[in-house]
């Protein structure tokens, strides 16, 4: 079996739908204002029916930390990523109920990563490699750390909050999640995706702590 560590950053709705984005604003507000209307664009990009998906960090097992990331071509991020997966995987021995040899492991990777990377290329007409098996309170294919640090309670933990109690170095160096938008608009895609593939390192180490493996980076 092998272990996928993923961690996605994405980004509000492009101009281009703005005006399909006004019309639903409009809809459930009493006129147009430009702010709300601004705060409402910033949100798309946790949504998958508008946001867009700028980079997919990743680590195969062991491996070093990779990204892709083709700015300005999302389709061909989406294709990346599951040419990567059918790389991986393996044909299931009982189609009933099919194991196709990958764990998909991630900070809030139900909710967010692997739900956005789904609903963007449902949108895009990029066909999964396979169906990925989204049921909850279970640790296989998907583990998702938050949800088992959790214990499938509704609270939320940051990566970052995570990380640190469990000693291990923050990977929120000078910039976080909600200054991807903005590294954006000043053209730093690079420290974008460099930040990216931070997490993914972080993810890992925290995973590993959490499985009992003595292979994580600590901070003592």
């Amino acid at each position: 079996m092998h272990k996928l560590f993923l961690d996605i950053e994405t980004l509000p709705a492009d101009e281009k739908d703005e005006k399909k984005l006004k019309m639903l604003f409009e809809k459930k507000h009493d006129g147009f204002e430009r702010e709300k209307f601004d705060e409402f664009l910033a949100r798309t990009s946790f949504d998958g029916a508008f946001g867009r998906l700028l980079c997919i960090g990743y680590a195969v097992d062991d491996d070093p930390v990779e990204y892709f990331c083709n700015d300005g071509d999302e389709k061909k991020t989406l294709q990346q990523f599951w040419d990567l997966v059918d790389a991986l995987s393996i044909a299931p021995r009982n189609p009933q109920y099919p194991d196709y040899g990958v764990q998909f492991i991630g900070h809030n990777v139900m909710d967010f990563d692997l739900r956005f990377i789904y609903q963007r290329s449902i949108v895009l007409g990029v066909k999964p490699s396979y169906e990925i098996n989204f049921a909850r309170y279970r640790n296989y294919p998907i583990f998702d750390t938050m949800k088992e640090w959790a214990k499938w309670s509704n609270a939320t933990v940051g990566l970052e909050y995570l990380a640190i109690a469990l000693g291990i170095p923050s990977p929120k160096d000078g910039i976080d999640g909600s200054q991807v938008a903005a590294f954006y608009e000043k053209g730093k895609v690079k420290e974008i995706c460099e930040y990216c593939k931070r997490d993914v390192a972080t993810t890992r180490d925290v995973f590993r702590k959490m499985t009992f493996e003595n292979k994580a980076r600590t901070l003592f």
